[in-house]
C-alpha cells in the first residue's frame, strides 16, 4: 500500500478495527490488510486508550483504501454513510448479501440494503440499478414499486418489474 490514494473513508470503531478489518478483508477478494499502529503512552490523557492496544488499521477492498480507527465507544455508524457494491449478477448479490449480514441486524434491511455486525450500512446493488432507476417515468416508478418491498434484491424481479412485465407488488 506504498501509493497515497488522495481520499480514504476512515471508519471509527470502538475497539473493533482489527477484527472488522479482518472480516472485510475476508470477504472482497482481491483485498489485504496494511499497516497497524498501536497506541501509546503520549496522548493518554485524551485518548484513554491502552498502551499498546491497536490505534489503526489500514486495508484495502477491491483497490478501495480505507482506515479503521478504535476510537473508544464516542461515535457510531449510522445509515447516513453507506458502501454500495455494484453487483454483475444475482451470484454476487447473493454472496455479499451473506456474508455482511453474518451477525447483522435483520431490521436494518430493506431495498438492498444491510446493516454488518459492526454497524456499518452497505448497499447490496445490481450494476443496472443507476441506469433503471434514472430512466425515468413508467419504468422507474414500476421499479421502485417493488424495490421498496424488498430486503435482499431480486435482480430477476427488479427487471421484469423495470421492462413491465409481471406483477408488481405495491
Amino acid at each position: 500500500m506504498a501509493n497515497i490514494q488522495k481520499i480514504n473513508p476512515c471508519l471509527w470503531f470502538n475497539n473493533e478495527a482489527e477484527d472488522a478489518a479482518k472480516f472485510y478483508t475476508s470477504i472482497f477478494k482481491d483485498s489485504k490488510i496494511g499497516a497497524i499502529s498501536h497506541y501509546g503512552k503520549a496522548g493518554k490523557d485524551v485518548h484513554k486508550m491502552p498502551e499498546g492496544s491497536v490505534m489503526t488499521v489500514e486495508f484495502e477492498l477491491l483497490g478501495q483504501r480505507f482506515l479503521a480507527l478504535n476510537g473508544g465507544p464516542v461515535f457510531k455508524f449510522n445509515e447516513a454513510i453507506s458502501f454500495v457494491i455494484n453487483c454483475k449478477n444475482q451470484e454476487e448479490i447473493d454472496y455479499y448479501w451473506e456474508k455482511l449480514n453474518q451477525g447483522g441486524d435483520p431490521k436494518s434491511q430493506q431495498c438492498g440494503w444491510l446493516k454488518d455486525k459492526f454497524g456499518l450500512s452497505w448497499q447490496v446493488v445490481p450494476d443496472q440499478m443507476s441506469k433503471w432507476s434514472t430512466a425515468g417515468g413508467e419504468k422507474s416508478e414500476r421499479l421502485m414499486t417493488v424495490l421498496m418491498n424488498m430486503k435482499k434484491l431480486d435482480i430477476k424481479k427488479l427487471e421484469k418489474a423495470y421492462k413491465g412485465e409481471g406483477e408488481l407488488v405495491s
